[in-house]
């Protein structure tokens, strides 16, 4: 009881400190400390937005970036943690570390979120989405969040919006790092990175390993009393090679091999399931060449390839958590390998200062089969498309887009995006709004699973549209954004029970068919400030707010789309009082949903709350924890699915080299 009563006194005392405003600090110092010069960095660029590198005041897309800096500060281990965050995203885990993970923006589903890493598309063939389970922070650079439908540039599964994921680009000379942690759930992580450059080529090279054994899948407060294990291997690589006359070469790969013990997490019948795991490996490699061919005309290559075989035991025993009952897991043992393999060529012309014309050709193949009767198929599809961007006096901004799209399977799908801004140089501000479609095209399992599947669907399409505001001052150091958007769904892939329809394509009455409409809308703000200074106990501030509220309607049924909360927020405060000191208090609020259609099956809204702390004991040497759900919040983001408990991690990170 001390303990815990010990735990509440520093979480409040460090939220008291952290929230004590600098403006209130400066005034008692103000005759002593001078105004410190504000702080110059430079801007960040994005470039899935356009596939051009675009300054964020120039870009006229919903866009956040989450860099490497700002997941270290707050600890984190595993893109989706740093998803959690995100604006305009939600996130549904079915379990603990290891089980699926799917993330969604403004309202739709994972099968209509992309996910590239390193130009890699590695979206499942069989379920359509991409599972982050296995994806940590081990050597990513940044993520990318852009919101909207994108299929114009990106293509199919990015009717919702894209993920970029991208690999750090080594500089500098040869540096080399390790870490080590332990924690809650006998959680043991390792891992070590290498990277510089030599002359005319650069690398980033990593290895680690995560292991933890005492975290239940099915959530324990329903009386689940097996603990789950999980294993995670995961290397990753960066190569590149500066080229005569600006030209690049860039090599990646990423490994993942985990091992993850699974519960039944059904709402209705969860049970502890003993014997039950995944095991599965994936890689992803690309490569890119890049070259100008003249003072205005650059081209691009790419090439990738992602692919993963995972095996499903479905286990010896399980015991249902309502009965207590014994039985015998359903199903039987069962691999599924899928490969997506990509190639574009991309063509940019610098007609002239206002004017960048876009141009290219996509190539996409998806190829998946399992042990349970789907054979290899093959979906694939031609791709080209144009894009100009226009840019008048780095003040008026615009692009105009349109793809076409032809399939193997169902035919062809043309889209098209338009957006504008205008940015006020003299009061800091930007204006930005954009009008776009997407399209979908079925997973195989929609189309090909054996006794299921309906060979005679076509795309899914949308419409997107979005305004929004950016608003700096103090030199930068605090921006305020907000804005509104709206999605309009038709022809949506459901599973539905219609003997009559579903004959030719299942003896069990059930098969998808395209009846679905829905539609989602809302607003979107945020906040970040970041001040530094010479202070005593006062050396810098960062804070970082957002707020997202999605109205969700399935337009047959007047329902709320699944699991998607009306309101959702979080927010970051990192204090440093002294160099080598951060502290960092998270929050995150999630609304109440529902976990199934039809609004059936009530979630509780919840808030968890986390702290991170980071010291530098010496340039060469770093110490850090992580404290999550430090309040011990009772909540699910998946009915019946297991949620940290109050936990804590410590650790060290240790660097050699080039900069620290």
């Amino acid at each position: 009881m001390l303990c815990m009563v010990r735990e509440w006194f520093v979480c409040c005392a460090l939220l008291c400190l952290v929230s004590v405003s600098p403006l209130r600090a400066a005034d008692v110092s103000a005759e002593e400390t001078p105004e410190p010069a504000p702080v110059v960095e430079t801007e960040e660029v994005v470039v899935s937005a356009t596939k051009t590198p675009v300054p964020v005041s120039q870009v006229t897309s919903a866009v956040e970036v989450i860099t490497a800096q700002d997941m270290k500060k707050q600890n984190i281990k595993t893109v989706i943690e740093a998803l959690r965050l995100a604006q305009g995203v939600a996130i549904f885990s079915n379990g603990g570390p290891g089980t699926a993970a799917s993330a969604t923006i403004r309202g739709g589903s994972a099968n209509q979120t992309l996910v590239l890493i390193d130009g890699a598309i590695v979206n499942s063939a069989t379920l359509g989405s991409y599972n982050f389970a296995n994806l940590t922070t081990d050597n990513i650079e940044r993520v990318e969040i852009l919101r909207g439908a994108q299929s114009m540039l990106w293509g199919s599964d990015a009717m919702g919006g894209v993920i970029n994921i991208v690999t750090k680009r080594g500089e500098g000379p040869l540096t080399a790092g390790g870490f080590m942690e332990y924690g809650s759930f006998a959680s043991i992580r390792e891992g070590g990175s290498v990277s510089g450059k030599q002359g005319a080529v650069d690398y980033s090279l990593s290895l680690s390993r995560w292991d933890t054994s005492s975290f239940s899948t099915v959530n324990y407060r329903r009386g689940a009393t097996e603990r789950d294990s999980y294993r995670n291997w995961q290397g990753s690589g960066r190569i590149g090679i500066d080229l005569p006359k600006d030209g690049r070469l860039d090599f990646t790969m990423r490994w993942m091999n985990s091992d993850v013990q699974l519960d039944n997490i059904s709402a209705t019948s969860p049970n502890d399931v003993y014997g039950s795991k995944i095991r599965s490996q994936e890689y992803v490699f690309s490569g890119s060449y890049e070259q100008p061919i003249t003072t205005w005309w650059t081209q691009k290559l790419t090439l990738s390839r992602a692919q993963e075989a995972s095996l499903f035991l479905p286990g010896t025993l399980q015991r249902s958590l309502l009965t207590g009952a014994f039985g015998i897991p359903f199903g039987a043992s069962n691999e599924t390998r899928v490969l997506s393999n990509r190639l574009e060529w991309q063509h940019n012309f610098q007609i002239t200062k206002l004017l960048l014309l876009t141009a290219g050709y996509q190539f996409r193949e998806q190829q998946g089969e399992n042990d349970t009767g789907l054979t290899n198929r093959i979906l694939s599809s031609n791709a080209g498309f144009a894009q100009a961007q226009f840019n008048l006096w780095d003040r008026v901004f615009a692009t105009a887009g349109i793809r076409h799209d032809s399939y193997n399977v169902f035919g062809d799908a043309t889209t098209y995006r338009l957006t504008g801004g205008y940015y006020h140089k003299e009061t800091d501000t930007k204006l930005r709004a954009g009008y776009s479609t997407g399209f979908r095209a079925p997973s195989m399992n929609e189309l090909y699973f054996p006794n299921f599947g309906n060979s005679r669907l076509g795309p899914e399409k949308s419409q997107s549209m979005d305004v929004g505001i950016d608003q700096y001052v103090l030199s930068k150091q605090l921006k305020f954004s907000g804005g509104f958007f709206w999605n309009r769904y038709r022809n949506l892939i459901t599973t539905t029970f219609d003997p009559v329809f579903c004959a030719p394509f299942s003896t069990f009455g059930f098969c998808p068919q395209q009846l679905g409409e829905a539609s989602t809308k809302g607003w979107e703000a945020g906040v970040t400030y970041t001040y530094s200074s010479d202070r005593p106990l006062l050396k810098g501030v960062v804070v970082q707010a957002q707020y997202t509220n999605t109205l969700t309607r399935d337009l047959d049924s007047q329902s709320r789309l699944p699991r998607w909360p009306t309101d959702q927020w979080s927010a970051s405060v990192s204090y440093q009082p002294i160099d080598p000191l951060w502290i960092t208090v998270i929050g995150r609020y999630v609304g109440s949903r529902f976990n199934t259609t039809g609004d059936r099956q009530p979630l509780s809204a919840f808030d968890v709350w986390s702290l991170a702390v980071t010291y530098d004991v010496t340039k060469q040497l770093q110490a850090y924890l992580r404290a999550e759900n430090l309040f011990n919040e009772k909540y699910e983001e998946v009915a019946s699915a297991g949620v940290p408990i109050r936990s804590i991690f410590g650790g060290v990170r240790v660097t050699f080299g080039g900069k620290s």
